[in-house]
């Protein structure tokens, strides 16, 4: 526990600058994955737990279509879209078939996915570390505000993420598919029995949440080295922001997201050996005074 580094940046615009781009990135970018994985269980009370190879597997297919194209924009596109593709089709041939089964069946199945995943990305891209490198409409000089150092290519970030989340809240507020999300997330067989299609309904909910978490890992290829297993850590993180944020909230996600992401941020300098178990400690202390989590709401069952 360093708390006089702490205070020496909390004193200081420069640091406080530089930590809270730093913040603000790691948070949007979780957000994107975790506001994929709390749509899932929100509305299909499924517990999607390779939720982290979708990160994972977006940030691969950028690499490759950048490695082809030279394009940042094709490389983001592809992998939003081909792990919005993957999606779909897990969604339709395997996992609807276990919204009703046991939490622990659905977490073993999760669980064969990752490792399967993990492996076809050793045998495709190998086993050692890649970078994606800065594409170069980013290298650009710095950023210099009250001191502090931003690098060009974390105003994007920001700006895209921040898109996204306005365009997921439009798109469930004041959408007639958010209206049909939503009603499924309380009543779905009032909804069936009008005569939409739930399952269509439910496949696309799917591929959307993968194509979020995709498009983090796509969107952060330049700046975060690519390995089989990375998506593990990001899925527990991701698992935290939904429980603070409230299961199903796409509100108490990003608030979450952002408070952790800002605590990783500059707990890395006031307590650098105690950094995960501070997020742990924000999760026990809002279970304990709202179990429901920040924006949460009692989740029924399917």
């Amino acid at each position: 526990m360093d708390l006089s580094a702490l205070g020496i940046c909390a004193a200081t615009s420069s640091c406080i600058v530089t930590q809270v781009a730093a913040g603000l990135i790691s948070g949007f970018l979780l957000f994107l994955v975790a506001a994929g994985l709390t749509l899932i269980f929100g509305v299909l009370g499924f517990v999607n737990f390779m939720h982290g190879s979708f990160y994972m597997l977006g940030a691969y297919f950028a690499y490759a279509a950048y490695a082809a194209t030279g394009s940042y924009t094709a490389a983001v596109i592809a992998g939003a879209a081909g792990v919005g593709a993957l999606g779909a089709a897990l969604e339709t041939s395997v996992v609807r078939r276990i919204y009703h089964a046991d939490v622990l069946l659905q977490i073993l199945v999760c669980y064969a996915f990752i490792l399967i995943f993990d492996d076809l990305v050793g045998i495709v891209w190998g086993d050692e570390f890649l970078s994606m490198g800065m594409p170069s409409a980013f290298k650009r000089a710095p950023i210099l505000l009250f001191g502090g150092v931003i690098p060009p290519f974390y105003l994007f970030l920001v700006g895209i993420a921040l898109a996204i989340a306005i365009g997921i809240a439009l798109l469930m507020q004041k959408t007639r598919y958010g209206k049909i999300v939503r009603a499924l997330a309380d009543k779905p067989g009032m909804v069936a029995a009008l005569g939409i299609n739930t399952q269509l309904v439910y496949a696309s909910l799917f591929a959307l949440g993968a194509m979020l978490a995709g498009s983090a890992g796509a969107l952060a290829a330049p700046v975060r080295s690519m390995t089989a297993g990375m998506g593990f850590a990001i899925l527990i993180e991701s698992f935290i922001v939904t429980v603070i944020g409230g299961m199903g909230s796409i509100a108490g996600a990003l608030v979450a997201a952002l408070m952790i992401g800002l605590v990783r941020s500059f707990g890395s300098i006031g307590f650098p050996l105690f950094t995960e178990g501070l997020i742990f400690v924000i999760m026990i202390a809002v279970l304990v005074v709202r179990p429901q989590g920040l924006f949460g709401r009692q989740v029924r069952e399917l």
